[in-house]
């Protein structure tokens, strides 16, 4: 009999996530702050928690996947809260992206009750979401990865146990801003050539074919060339992964002056941001210059 999954977040990642536990026959309870993002996956068999308590009892593996930390320990610590709900012997799984030091305290949290905790951020878009191929970064103990470990296999392709609680995190901190960094390289690239007066899809064909060749190139590039910014990774989730990055970076004494640099950029299209695109438009800020 497979375990019962319970499942905290449907935005973006966690819906398709739910689909495909449901796919594979894994038993699903739910529980969104916006019930209506259910209604598909109640449709198909899942079942709703009136309050993420709830789903926390009935779950023999729980995942949350929220936008950030106030809303994690909102569905942890807050009103009807999970960590109240979830059995001894169960395990939590949270894939949000928060701060290591976070992590740490839900791990610390669920030790106290009896409950095996991972940190489990995961990458690969939507795309990758809806079509099973996430990516996880883990922090936690060998033997709870191999527990859950065929639940994960619905949902991702590959697992990277990473070091104790807060590993997993504090990688997925790192390789975001690393991201984020080629995003704005490359767009700060193409504002240089463009404005010289060269196709930007000169520049493309050359980076595909250099060092400088990067997954973003097949990603994201495409985006910023037609200047469509349709959300696969939010540019308001990417801005706060950038702060939670650089805190981390001040609390380890590691200066990061890319780091930084690019977070002023972000931080301006974001703040300027009158809808809710992708975080490669921060493509904007180049067009802004250019029309100066």
């Amino acid at each position: 009999m497979k375990p019962a999954v319970g499942l905290i977040g449907l935005g973006l990642m966690g819906k398709p996530m739910g689909r495909n536990w449901l796919k594979a026959g894994f038993p699903l309870t739910v529980w969104n702050r916006t019930q209506s993002r259910a209604e598909d996956l109640l449709r198909d068999g899942a079942k709703w928690g009136a309050s993420p308590r709830e789903v926390a009892a009935a779950s023999d593996v729980l995942f949350t996947i929220v936008s950030d930390p106030p809303a994690l320990e909102q569905v942890l610590w807050g009103a009807n809260g999970a960590i109240e709900g979830l059995k001894r012997g169960s395990v939590l799984v949270d894939s949000s992206t928060v701060s290591p030091g976070l992590a740490r305290r839900a791990a610390e949290a669920c030790e106290e009750r009896g409950i095996e905790f991972l940190d489990a951020p995961v990458t690969g878009g939507t795309w990758g979401a809806e079509a099973g191929e996430l990516v996880f970064m883990i922090g936690g103990k060998q033997e709870t990865l191999a527990r859950v470990e065929p639940v994960l296999q619905a949902v991702g392709k590959r697992f990277f146990l990473l070091g104790p609680n807060g590993a997993g995190q504090t990688v997925k901190l790192a390789m975001n801003m690393i991201l984020a960094l080629q995003v704005q390289a490359f767009a700060e690239a193409l504002a240089l050539v463009t404005g010289s007066g060269v196709a930007g899809e000169k520049l493309v064909e050359v980076l595909q074919s250099s060092m400088a060749r990067c997954g973003v190139l097949d990603v994201k590039v495409p985006a910023i060339m037609k200047g469509e910014f349709k959300p696969s990774f939010p540019l308001r989730l990417m801005h706060k992964d950038m702060r939670l990055a650089l805190e981390l970076a001040e609390e380890r004494g590691v200066p990061m002056p890319a780091g930084a640099a690019a977070y002023e950029t972000y931080s301006a299209i974001q703040a300027a941001a009158k809808d809710d695109p992708d975080f490669a438009a921060v493509a904007r800020f180049w067009e802004k210059a250019r029309s100066a």
